[in-house]
């Protein structure tokens, strides 16, 4: 059976520029003398509890006790205003017939928060979800996809992805799966497309509410290639 993974936060906003540039502000705040190139660094593929620990351990100045739950609820509450700006997501997938995953490269807390904060856990919770806690390499990599698709019980070509990030759509694609590359967020820049093309998008959305077209387009595709697929084996066959 064919499913849709969808990345449900990243695909709105990008959650991971947001929670670094959220984490940064805060920082200046707490460890003033931490160099943000640093902060930046030391924030690749770690939780914020780790990240803090180290920069803590690099500065002069001691971190507050509620300082980890103060930049964890800031970054949600940012996510979550985000996410309120983007319409139409939650009709859009209530609308569609495929069994659907979620795959963030965020951490579960931070997912269930933002889906709950904005309604979207409603429509969303009974959903598969797959987060970065599951797989060693919290960035994206296959690892995530096709640990997706093992426990829906897919093949990887039977997954479609809608990912709007150059990294998401490397890894979904490099898993074997077909990947649409979305640019809908807030934070998409010049040129974005033909990262996302490069990256190995099969096609590119630029809102949502298009979803729909692109999936029966995938679908129709695939049983075409699997008609070809029989016919030549059919051909082949001495008679």
């Amino acid at each position: 059976m064919e499913t849709l993974i969808f990345d449900c936060d990243g695909v709105l906003v990008d959650s991971e520029v947001i929670a670094e540039a959220t984490l940064l502000q805060q920082l200046g705040q707490l460890l003033p003398d931490i160099p943000e190139d640093v902060a930046l660094r030391q924030a690749l593929g770690m939780t914020t509890g780790a990240i803090l620990e180290r920069l803590e351990r690099q500065s002069v100045h001691r971190l507050p006790a509620d300082a980890l739950e103060r930049i964890d609820g800031a970054i949600e509450a940012r996510l979550a205003k985000e996410l309120r700006a983007v319409e139409g997501v939650a009709d859009t997938l209530a609308g569609i017939e495929l069994p659907v995953a979620i795959v963030s490269n965020s951490r579960r807390r931070r997912v269930l928060a933002s889906l709950a904060v904005t309604g979207l856990d409603a429509r969303l919770g009974e959903v598969p979800l797959f987060t970065a806690d599951e797989v060693e390499r919290p960035k994206p990599a296959p690892d995530l996809y096709l640990l997706a698709a093992r426990r829906m019980g897919r093949a990887p070509a039977d997954c479609l992805v809608v990912e709007d990030s150059v990294s998401g759509v490397t890894a979904a694609h490099a898993a074997g799966m077909t990947v649409i590359g979305f640019t809908g967020a807030s934070h998409i820049e010049e040129g974005h497309v033909a990262r996302l093309l490069e990256a190995g998008a099969w096609r590119v959305l630029p809102a949502m509410h298009g979803l729909e077209s692109l999936i029966q387009l995938w679908r129709e595709r695939r049983r075409a290639g699997a008609k070809a697929a029989t016919n030549e084996t059919n051909e082949e066959t001495p008679r």
